[in-house]
């Protein structure tokens, strides 16, 4: 099955808001912690979950900002990644975590703060697709570095985890908790 991998844009607009609002066999959202999020937790904490965050998105896309990468399989959003210059991501620059301690790209490094996958199609290679779009997406945009945050031990956590990048040929910069800082140089 392969995939397509495209900048959200605003004539992509609606597929990011079918991939963030899809509904589950229940009734819920199918693909959340995305549902609230919209990818806006690493951008602006003092957003309310829901309708402000996607608002919020929705302004950035409309301004043709780097909000990141869509797959789609057959005509249908079934994956997302926020990847973005370093410095668009505030809280991520605040967090005593995350925060760069050393150059590593200064302002031309780019950051990975999450996926989304569709549920159907977790295990069918859409992050490592998204992933390895990310990087060259970053690259091609002029990046120095590209900066990501797994989870030493859960595979599937919203950013990640480690070994996905360690495939991808990323190196750990150092340890942060139950996460890794990793970094692939250009």
């Amino acid at each position: 099955m392969t995939l397509q991998v495209a900048p959200l844009t605003p004539e992509r607009w609606q597929d990011f808001v079918e991939l963030f609002e899809q509904r589950g066999p229940r009734g819920g959202s199918r693909n959340s912690p995305a549902h609230g999020c919209w990818c806006m937790y690493w951008r602006d904490r003092s957003l309310v979950h829901g309708e402000p965050k996607k608002r919020a998105m929705a302004g950035l896309v409309r301004r043709r900002r780097e909000t990141g990468l869509l797959a789609y399989r057959y005509g249908a959003a079934v994956g997302w990644v926020s990847i973005a210059p370093r410095h668009e991501y505030a809280a991520l620059l605040a967090s005593p975590q995350y925060r760069p301690r050393d150059e590593g790209g200064g302002r031309s490094a780019w950051a990975i703060v999450c996926f989304v996958v569709d549920r159907p199609h977790h295990g069918t290679g859409v992050r490592e697709a998204l992933l390895a779009a990310a990087v060259e997406h970053a690259f091609a945009q002029g990046a120095g570095s590209v900066e990501a945050y797994p989870h030493v031990s859960a595979p599937h956590d919203y950013m990640g985890g480690i070994a996905l990048y360690r495939r991808a040929g990323f190196a750990e910069v150092r340890a942060a908790n139950k996460r890794a800082i990793v970094r692939l140089e250009r």
